[in-house]
C-alpha cells in the first residue's frame, strides 16, 4: 500500500509541475505575440519591406511553444492518472507457523476453492460449530487474511 501512496504523491507533482509550465508557456507566447506585433509594425512601416522579411515569420519559437505545452498537457494527463488511478491492495501474507491447525484448515479451503466460499459450506466441510467457525474467522479478518460479504442467510467468504 505504501508504493499506491508514493504513486499518488508522484501524481499530484507531475501535476503541479505541468500546470507550472503551462502557466509559464503561456506567459512566453504572450510576451513573444507582443514583440512580434511590434516588430511586425516596424518593418511594415517601411512600404517596401516583404512580409517576409518581417522577424517574426522567419522564427521557430512559436512551434517550440506549442510542442512544450503539448509535452505539459502529457505531463498533466499521467498526473491526473497517477492519482485517480485504481490501486490493488497488497496481498497479506499468511504465516502458517503462528496457525493452530484448524485456521490452518479454514485457509486451506478457501485456497483449494479458489479463494472463496460460503460460510455455511465452510461449517459443513470443517464440522465446526457457528459459534466456533464465526469466531475463526473474526480473528482472520481483523488480521486482514480474510473479507467477508453477506450473501442472504449466509457470508462469502474471500481470502485478500
Amino acid at each position: 500500500m505504501e508504493q499506491a501512496k508514493l504513486l499518488k504523491l508522484l501524481g499530484v507533482a507531475l501535476v503541479f509541475f505541468a500546470v507550472l509550465l503551462i502557466i509559464l508557456l503561456s506567459a512566453v507566447k504572450s510576451y513573444e505575440d507582443q514583440v512580434g506585433l511590434y516588430l511586425c509594425e516596424i518593418t511594415h512601416s517601411n512600404p517596401n519591406a516583404d512580409v517576409k522579411e518581417c522577424p517574426v515569420h522567419k522564427s521557430n519559437i512559436s512551434w517550440i511553444v506549442f510542442l512544450s505545452m503539448g509535452v505539459g498537457f502529457v505531463i498533466l494527463t499521467s498526473g491526473i492518472f497517477l492519482i485517480f488511478m485504481p490501486y490493488q491492495q497488497e496481498k497479506k501474507k499468511v504465516t502458517y507457523s503462528k496457525l493452530d491447525e484448524e485456521e490452518k484448515k479454514i485457509l486451506e479451503l478457501l485456497q483449494k476453492n479458489e479463494g472463496s466460499q460460503y460460510q455455511s459450506d465452510l461449517i459443513k466441510e470443517t464440522g465446526f460449530s457457528k459459534v466456533k467457525m464465526t469466531r475463526i474467522l473474526d480473528k482472520f479478518e481483523s488480521k486482514g487474511y480474510i473479507d467477508r460479504k453477506r450473501r442472504g442467510m449466509t457470508n462469502i467468504v474471500f481470502l485478500k
